[in-house]
This record gives C-alpha cells, structure tokens and sequence, in this order.
C-alpha cells in the first residue's frame, strides 16, 4: 500500500517533517482503518524515492505522537487514534482535539510556493551545501562502516570533545564524559522527560516558548503551569507567586534569542532563577540551542549554577543542518549514566554517519567560516526589518538569532494576520502554537531571513491596514 501524501523537496521543510505531517494528516482523514499496515521503511522510501534516514525518524515520531503502532518484527500500523482523549487535572494530551494537533503539523505542510516568513528553518540557498557535501565525500571515503554501523551510546567521542570545547568557551565545566549526543534537540528534552517526570507531575514552561516541547511534555501527562515571558525573561513575580501554590519537578527555559520572540535572560533574572531553583528544589532544562548565533557571550544558568540545579541543552541541527540531528545533554555523570540506559532503549545508538559528518566539518573549520556568513546575513537581515514604519509594534528590538516577535497593535488575535497573509502567498506562525495550551495571542513569528520578501512587505502593509472593527 503507498500512502497518497505529496513531498517537496524545495521547499526548505526537512523531510522527516514532512513525512510525518503528511502520514497524520492521511490518518486523521480515516482513510485507512486503524490496524491497518504502513509500508516498511524500506518501501516507503523506495516509492518515494528518498533515503531510510528521514522515514526511519518520522515512523519514530509518529509512534511518540500516538498515529502508529510499532509491532516488533511485524512493522507499522495504523494505530486506534482516539482524538478526544484527555488527562487528569487540566493536563491536555495534543492528540485531544483533531483541529489542537492538525494545526501544529500543517505548519510543515504548506504548498512549496507559499512565503513561510513565520518558518523556523534557515533558508536552503543561505546553508552550506557544499561543504556539507563534501565532508560527505570525506567520510564515506575514510570511514564507509560509518554509512551502516550505529555509534556508541554516547556519541562519537571527538565530536563531544569538540561540544566539550565550544561550552567551555561559554565557562561551562564539563569532561567529555558528561555530554550525550542525542538525535537533535527535540530527542534530548525526550531523554529527559522520560527520565524526570512521571504522570501528573507540575512542570514551568515559558508562556510564550518551543511548541514541540509543550507538545512533547503533553504525552507525558504532566501539567504545565505558564510562565509568561518578559523581555528580560521569566516574569519573576508570577512565578514567585506560582511556587507559593505549586511545586515543579522542572522549569524548562531557553535563555538565549528565545524562540519565539527573540530575547536574551538578563544577568539578574538568571540569578534569581537559581536561586529560586535551590529554594524550591526543582531543576532547570536549559535550552541553548541557539548559542552559535551570539557573538558577544553571555553567561548562561549553566556557567553560573555549574550543573548543580541546571541540565544544559544545545545542538547543531537548527545551524548546521536539520537532516544531521545532532543534539547534546551536558549533566552530572550520574544523570548522563542513566540517560544513555534510556537512549539505549529508546534507539539503540545514534548516527554514526551524522556524527562522522559533523566531526569533519568542525575539524576542517568548514562550520566555523560558514557560521561567520551566516551570523552576518542573520544581523544584516534583522537590521533591515522596519515593521514599526507600517504600523506593527515588536516585543523587543532582536540584537540576534533569526525570529522576530510582532504583532499590529488592533488586532487582538494572529489568526487574522493568519487569513490576512494566506491569499497574499504568506504563511505565518501565530502566537496560539506557542503557548502552553494553544491559547490564543496576537503575536506572529517572524522569521528576519524571509522579511525583506517583496510578498513579506506586501503583508505587512495589508495587516496594518485591517479594519479595527472587525
């Protein structure tokens, strides 16, 4: 059976993304019965003609997301999606509602022609495909056994000794021993997740913040308290409020060009988060995942906890390519000793392949001269944005990183700059994907790359000029 979804290979969406957008929205359309079986990976990827790499993480994902049930030497299957389901004490699953989830996936699943100004990925003529490709050559060359063989649970070791050095630069002390490679990001806060929290937990997440880390706490069945985000960082005073009334095992930040609205934790917030983390005893998630693109470094809750109350994430699947996935958790030995168990579990190794490819760019300086370019074009594009002139107001002016936070001051919900945008060309992510539980907001994201578009100018004139009355 070949499942009728479409992929495009030009339109900047990682295939994985893709893939798993287009299977759950042929799911969720109930054209297949549940029980029903999914082409193997193997044939999946021959009827469409792409590697086993991006099919073998999507069928993964679709498995965690609820879609598919994996049967141990049988294959994949349609799996009894119940829609409606719900969690005890206001805790949602993101399968609850068809519209809740769907939402979140079709952002992947524009047409290839449509402006994705509110896309979190680097456009593709801005990456560096040719060194890519050949770091490519030079691995597949030097160590072919990396193109079938998985590598050790921890990751390649000259890759965490790189990792190693580059959050050292940061004042982070930490041994290679005590960072694990993970299969991007996303996989690292999953790690985690399954190691920490357990059904019903309370958790602090940003409010707004990632909406696949909102999602992913969701299958967890915790529930997520919101902490709204201030231009300096949490808002301190809602949540000395909010630890009066809950106890959270964890507080999930990411503390540097924030997505979604671009800010930076300021010095005395990061403080007293810490020392809010030793009085209440719960631990921090930090998410750095955008460290490469601050040129002037700042201190991070790691450098100033040290690892105590602070688990670190970062990675270089949103710079280097989102087809590596090479993510990272830098912890305690003790932490790092019983997430590689889970890793081990949950998928055996990670890519050495990946891995290899990384390593050779790094050692060949090929990913430090094109993160200079890079870093160039991204402030050269967010200095070049001149939203207030056409009447929006900004969270706060970005110094760095790639988003901007905007919205036009009468328009009280982004699901009209949603319509507004849609016959111009222009696809925006709203506010609502970005709060804990999809609430809605009048704030867009706005990627700075995709800003000076002629089609990006045309929809920020037209949203400004939306009746106030309506």
């Amino acid at each position: 059976m070949k499942l009728e979804i479409e992929l495009d290979r030009d339109n900047g969406v990682p295939l994985t993304e893709q893939i798993v957008a287009g299977v759950a929205a042929w799911i969720r359309s109930r054209t297949a019965h549940p029980g029903a079986k999914l082409p193997s990976i193997r044939q999946f990827a021959a009827d469409y003609g792409v590697s086993r790499f991006p099919v073998i993480e999507a069928y993964d994902r679709l498995v965690s997301l609820g879609y598919v049930d994996s049967r141990h030497g049988s294959g994949f299957y349609v799996a009894d999606y119940q829609p409606a389901t719900t969690r005890s004490q206001g805790a949602s699953d993101p399968r609850r509602t068809e519209d809740e989830s769907g939402h979140l996936l079709q952002q992947f699943n524009h047409p290839g022609e449509m402006l994705k100004l509110g896309s979190g990925f680097i456009p593709e003529s801005w990456r560096d495909t040719e060194g890519l490709a050949q770091a490519i050559r030079h691995v597949s060359h030097t160590d072919p056994a990396s193109m079938i063989d998985y590598t050790t649970t921890l990751g390649n070791l000259t890759l965490r000794e790189h990792l190693g050095a580059r959050i050292g630069q940061l004042g982070i002390q930490a041994d290679a021993s005590q960072i694990l490679i993970t299969n991007g990001a996303s996989q690292a806060l999953d790690l985690l997740m399954r190691y920490m929290l357990k059904a019903d937990d309370t958790i602090f997440v940003e409010d707004t913040g990632y909406y696949n880390l909102n999602g992913l706490l969701k299958l967890h069945g915790v529930n997520l308290i919101g902490i709204p985000r201030t231009r300096t960082g949490p808002d301190l005073d809602v949540m000395q409020a909010q630890l009066k009334v809950h106890r959270p095992k964890l507080l999930f930040i990411n503390t540097v060009f924030h997505n979604p609205t671009g800010t930076t934790v300021a010095p005395q917030v990061a403080f007293r988060l810490l020392q809010l983390a030793r009085e209440y005893d719960f631990t921090i998630i930090e998410d750095d995942i955008y460290a490469d693109f601050q040129t002037d470094l700042t201190d991070r809750l790691a450098t100033l906890d040290q690892l105590e109350h602070v688990i670190y994430v970062g990675g270089l699947s949103k710079t280097l390519s989102s087809s590596l996935r090479i993510g990272c958790v830098v912890a305690s030995h003790a932490i790092i000793k019983d997430l590689v168990d889970i890793k081990m579990l949950m998928s055996i190794g990670g890519s050495r392949f990946a891995e290899a490819v990384a390593v050779s760019l790094l050692e060949r300086g090929a990913y430090r001269k094109y993160f200079e370019r890079l870093r160039r074009r991204m402030r050269d594009a967010l200095g070049s944005i001149t939203l207030e002139d056409s009447g929006w107001e900004l969270f706060e002016k970005p110094v760095g990183g790639k988003f901007v936070w905007a919205h036009v001051p009468h328009v009280g919900n982004a699901d009209r700059l949603v319509a507004c945008g849609a016959p111009l060309g222009v696809t925006v992510a709203p506010g609502s994907y970005f709060r804990p539980n999809t609430q809605p907001s009048p704030w867009i994201r706005i990627h700075a790359a995709f800003g000076n578009d002629p089609r990006a100018q045309v929809f920020f004139r037209a949203a400004a000029e939306l009746d106030e009355s309506e």
